[in-house]
């Protein structure tokens, strides 16, 4: 006996409209998951092409002119990011120095003093 209940005689392991559902849903979420996946894949070729062309547009130009083709490069110095957090944080606590040293000199007039009370 395996159970308080009666074996059914009916049901056999790995049949029925369960195991067709979930192999149903299962096929459906791959085919979505790969989809997405060509979805994904097809517009960075697209994204590629685009700047590709791009680039070929103006080389074209830049030799039809007569210019050199300039290439494309960042112009990012990583020394002049630096000193500007620098500068900006110098910035702030210069401003926040001040405002303490105008405090302890009595500049601020619109503090008030709380009275303490005991907790009952």
């Amino acid at each position: 006996m395996r159970g308080p209940w009666p074996a059914r005689p009916d049901v056999r392991k790995g049949h029925g409209l369960n195991e067709v559902v979930a192999g149903v849903i299962r096929w459906a979420l791959r085919l979505v998951v790969f989809a997405m996946g060509v979805v994904l894949f097809l517009s960075l070729v697209a994204a590629a092409a685009v700047l590709a062309l791009v680039w070929g547009v103006r080389a074209l130009w830049a030799r039809l002119t007569g210019k050199p083709a300039m290439p494309w490069t960042m112009r990012m110095d990583p020394r002049t990011g630096w000193s500007t957090v620098y500068r900006s944080t110098a910035r702030w606590t210069a401003q926040a120095s001040s405002e303490r040293r105008r405090s302890e000199a009595g500049g601020v007039h619109d503090i008030t003093d709380v009275v303490p009370r005991e907790i009952p």
